[in-house]
């Protein structure tokens, strides 16, 4: 990795994905108990940025744009009768969460665990718009 005058911190020393893993999963284990009992097996993934596909299905054109995305179909829409489907995903994308994190003058586990909890409640059936409301009332 490369240093970067536009990060808080010198390149070398921004989280790997192993530890933005850490981050995202610590977020999910302090979850309260009755949503913890349905995140089923969700699985995470920490990417250097998102593919193009990705970038398509939400509308998103450049890379530095998606910081995270939930792949899967949100609880309330689940079938028994789906037999054999994939497990739902959460992915952070690395690098715009650290153009993030920079940008905003704010830690990077701080910026992970927004973005883990804005995809889990992509994974409760809540829209983008829906969780905007929320932080607004929350602010």
């Amino acid at each position: 990795m490369t240093n970067d005058a536009s990060l808080p911190f010198p390149a070398d020393l921004a989280p790997d994905a192993e530890t933005m893993e850490a981050m995202a999963r610590k977020s999910i284990d302090a979850l309260p108990r009755q949503f913890l009992k349905e995140m089923g097996n969700i699985v995470l993934a920490v990417e250097e940025y998102a593919t193009r596909e990705a970038l398509d299905s939400v509308g998103v054109a450049h890379p530095m744009g998606l910081s995270g995305l939930y792949h899967g179909r949100p609880i309330g829409t689940k079938s028994i009768e789906e037999s054999g489907a994939l497990p739902d995903k959460i992915f952070l994308y690395r690098q715009p969460i650290l153009a993030e994190a920079a940008d905003r003058g704010i830690p990077v586990a701080r910026l992970v665990h927004h973005v883990v909890i804005h995809e889990v409640g992509h994974h409760f059936g809540l829209s983008d718009d829906d969780m905007h409301a929320l932080e607004e009332a929350a602010d």
